[in-house]
């Protein structure tokens, strides 16, 4: 039987011909057409240019230090952008740990098997089928009145139910999955870029807050001299009461913030953590955190002194408290990203490199191929089912010669009455279709006004801190002469008490500034989509990875 198998006769060389004939037929006469509409590109419901919100919202003046966004290139890489090393490294790590971009991740390998699906339905799906059988019939079922034993055996190679494509149908299906899984590439894009600046901004309001706190303790510990000064001062009887009620609201106050930012600076730590997917190493949180987890030196208690040390000492704590107020200062952290220069004549357009856009675009793709498959529901469908082998009543007779067999049976259908379904799913894709093209509109007039915003917001950033600079300095000569009078007896303890709220209140609102400052150049590099070629996922890319599938390789 061996030698049967392995030795070729011109009966199997014949039924060879027939057999790829089958195969090869269905192949040829798919792709005929297709009924999807041609996509076109809406019109960007926006200005042609940015110039008009650069009209009401120009950029910084400092140019020498910003960076020009190329028209054709964008944005620099994230790398590039951010300068801080802590911060990179921070980022990094963020991006090999955070969940959310891990499920943005799967959610593209989900996707890129969906299209595998809808790919492989373009091809016949060839399988080898072998069967037999062997049936006793019973006396009184035969002619000649003995009961025999039968048996059939057959090897067969074919396809069943392949549909000929050609109005489309399939390709259109296999067209919109494509898209999808290009939409969901965005997707990954965006989320990776929102996390870029989540982590920044996360990064950057730790440091804030922890300079708010450094002020706040350096505050209560000022207004603590003050009041344990007053308190030495009240019990000789050279202050009243009112005085020293209002030197504690002072101190009360300054507590309370104290206690305030360092919940708010162990809040900020979490929700960084939460973003990096881990644990962040002291190291790579901002300088200020060092400072801020530095011993605060105690006060020394106050001895009981005489009256004349007393006056003494007075005078010299009093000096020392206002030398204390004027050297609580705000200091200006180092820009951990870069600035950007958006040119003027920059064209809208630009914003269709935008993650978020251009997944927007996917979406209409696809509901254009949705409607080629509706519309091909209303033609006749082909379907082939096909198979070629051989077959024999005896199991040692199979691959003989004269034992071959093949089989062809074609079936079409055509659909006449379905109570309007097709109808009605057609009707379903064109409104998905125009659905897509309103959030398409909507995604670039959304991407328009976050570039307006954030280029109003970088136009008067600079003046505003350098008026907020001034401010501080203003109110903290206001509080040295306001001092200056209180202790010659000119003015009420009330004026200082104002003047140190004012004070507080402007040191306050510069760090809230600065940190303005460094959020805008991180959401302006977001805004303008970050680096337009960093990870863009495309059409040859995901054929050939798709491909990996059918040869059984991951991709």
């Amino acid at each position: 039987m061996a030698k049967k198998l392995l030795t070729p006769s011109p009966h199997n060389a014949a039924m060879r011909k027939p057999l790829v004939a089958l195969l090869g037929a269905p192949l040829v006469l798919s792709g005929c057409m297709s009924l999807a509409p041609t996509f076109e590109q809406p019109s960007l419901p926006v200005q042609d240019t940015l110039e008009h919100a650069k009209s009401t919202a120009a950029i910084s003046p400092d140019q020498e230090a910003a960076i020009r966004v190329d028209a054709q290139a964008g944005p620099m890489a994230w790398q590039e952008f951010i300068g801080e090393p802590r911060l990179r490294e921070l980022i990094k790590q963020a991006l090999d740990n955070n969940r959310d971009l891990r499920v943005a991740v799967l959610s593209i390998e989900k996707a890129r098997a969906q299209y595998g699906i809808e790919r492989s339905n373009l091809f016949p799906s060839v399988a080898a089928t072998g069967a037999g059988s062997r049936s006793r019939t019973a006396d009184d079922l035969t002619a000649a009145g003995r009961s025999n034993v039968s048996g059939q055996y057959t090897a067969q190679l074919g396809f069943s139910s392949y549909e000929i494509d050609f109005f489309g149908r399939v390709r259109n299906l296999n067209e919109a999955a494509l898209e999808e899984f290009l939409r969901v590439g965005e997707n990954r894009r965006s989320v990776q870029l929102s996390l870029i600046a989540e982590v920044a901004n996360a990064w950057l309001a730790l440091d804030a807050d922890a300079r708010r706190l450094m002020l706040a303790r350096e505050t209560l510990r000022t207004r603590q001299e003050a009041l344990t000064l007053t308190e030495k001062t009240h019990e000789l009887g050279a202050a009243n009461g009112l005085t020293l009620a209002q030197t504690r609201t002072t101190v009360d106050s300054a507590r309370v913030d104290v206690g305030t930012y360092t919940s708010q600076l162990a809040r900020d730590r979490n929700a960084l953590a939460l973003l990096v997917g881990d644990s962040v190493h002291p190291s790579l949180l901002p300088p200020s955190m060092e400072l801020v987890a530095a011993p605060t030196p105690t006060i020394p208690p106050t001895t009981a002194p005489s009256i004349s040390s007393t006056t003494a000492q007075a005078t010299s704590a009093e000096v020392r408290r206002v030398d204390r107020l004027a050297s609580v200062r705000v200091s200006l952290p180092q820009p951990a990203a870069a600035l950007l220069s958006v040119p003027e004549d920059l064209p809208s357009s630009v914003l269709l490199n935008r993650p978020d856009v251009r997944a927007a675009e996917h979406t209409l793709r696809g509901s254009h191929a949705n409607i080629g498959a509706a519309r091909a529901a209303f033609f006749p469908s082909i379907t082939l089912t096909a198979a070629a082998g051989v077959g024999s009543n005896a199991l040692s007779n199979l691959f003989d010669g004269g034992n071959g067999m093949w089989s062809f049976m074609p079936q079409i259908r055509l659909p006449i009455f379905d109570a309007g379904r097709n109808r009605a799913n057609l009707r379903v894709a064109e409104v998905a279709r125009d659905t897509a093209v309103a959030q398409y509109e909507k995604s670039v007039q959304t991407a328009f006004r976050e570039v307006s915003d954030a280029l109003a917001d970088r136009s008067t950033l600079d003046e505003r801190i350098h008026a907020q600079r001034s401010l501080v300095a203003s109110t903290q000569q206001a509080l040295e002469l306001s001092d200056a009078r209180y202790r010659l007896g000119a003015d009420s303890y009330l004026s200082v008490l104002d003047a140190q709220r004012s004070l507080y209140a402007a040191q306050q609102a510069q760090i809230t500034l600065q940190l303005a400052e460094q959020i805008n150049r991180i959401t302006l590099y977001k805004v303008l989509g970050g680096q337009w070629t960093d990870g863009t996922v495309e059409r040859d890319d995901v054929n050939a990875r798709v491909g990996n599938y059918i040869n059984g390789e991951q991709p």
